[in-house]
């Protein structure tokens, strides 16, 4: 990420969101999903077979598991809630079901879940998916917040969703995510892990930092999220290091290893898109396995790529000594 960034970016009001787990996750450069699982809290709270409905769904629409989790908590504590309209009937404002739809957005969205051939508003099997598919039509998971806004016309609503999904994935398992890779003990895993529980966050140009994810500018105006240079910043202050913010900046003030040696935890450089090999412009985080967390470019997500795939490789560099 190129100096510039940085200046113009300290102007700016950054917006700090959970963003955990939003988003579908690509692995690899490709389009296959993989969403971090659930923590122990949120498979206590949560009633098995919604779980289950959540996570389907999720996988289908490429919409984070917790994030209809939250809704459904939200809406009607998964099911169980003993207001009007969630088993029967409408509540006081006309919306009915589990996730609480209106009943023109159920005509407009409603699918047929567990293919019995209805599409039932009561029936989770049917309302979580369409759930899925309207936050997919209103621009989720890149717009997850505009998506939360259109499912309920109000900020403390999109807040409380946001707060309670992050909540539900706070400690879940995203060594999947990774490959199987198993982090480092040590200040290298900190950062592997702080990384990963970031994985499916929007690319954000200019955003991120430190605190976590923020809004861009330019190219990432609108979007919360990371760029590439600002994700490996934040990874690494999580486990106790500060390092530069821009890619450039990484390369030029932190000690390099030779190719073949690098570890997870270590830094990997590439030329990018208008880098060079004296000032990389892209830069991710190797987890091991030839393997490396990423915020690719604008319009995907954070992931987890092969690293022998890229011609433009620079080098590696590591934050800390290893004893």
């Amino acid at each position: 990420m190129p100096l510039l960034v940085v200046v113009l970016a300290a102007v700016l009001l950054f917006l700090a969101v959970f963003l955990g787990a939003l988003g579908a996750v690509t692995s690899g450069g490709s389009d296959a999903l993989c969403q971090p699982g659930p923590d122990d809290a949120a498979a206590k709270d949560i009633p098995p077979a919604y779980l289950a409905l959540y996570q389907k769904a999720g996988t289908k629409y490429g919409i984070a598991w917790n994030v209809l989790a939250a809704i459904g908590d939200t809406e009607s504590d998964h099911g169980r809630g003993p207001g009007p309209g969630i088993r029967s009937g409408t509540n006081a404002a006309g919306a009915a079901g589990p996730m609480q739809f209106m009943p023109g957005t159920w005509r407009a969205y409603a699918v047929d879940g567990n293919g019995d051939g209805r599409k039932n508003i009561y029936d989770p099997a049917d309302a979580i998916p369409s759930a899925a598919r309207l936050l997919k039509a209103n621009g989720a998971p890149e717009r997850m917040e505009r998506a939360l806004f259109h499912y309920n016309h109000a900020n403390w609503y999109v807040k409380k969703v946001l707060r309670r999904a992050a909540e539900y994935a706070r400690n879940g398992d995203a060594s999947a995510c990774a490959g199987g890779v198993v982090p480092p003990s040590g200040r290298a895993g900190l950062a592997v892990r702080a990384a990963l529980r970031w994985i499916g966050t929007p690319y954000s140009w200019g955003g991120g930092g430190p605190g976590g994810p923020s809004e861009g500018f330019g190219r990432g105006n609108g979007i919360v999220g990371f760029d590439c240079s600002s994700l490996v910043q934040h990874a690494w202050h999580k486990a106790g290091i500060s390092i530069a913010r821009t890619s450039q900046e990484q390369w030029r003030t932190l000690p390099h290893v030779p190719a073949g040696q690098e570890q997870p935890g270590d830094l990997v450089f590439f030329t990018g898109s208008g880098g060079s090999r004296t000032a990389p412009g892209h830069v991710g985080l190797v987890v091991g396995r030839g393997r490396m967390i990423e915020a690719p470019r604008t319009g995907l997500r954070v992931r987890v790529a092969t690293i022998g795939t890229r011609s433009d490789l620079v080098g590696y560099a590591r934050p800390v000594q290893r004893r």
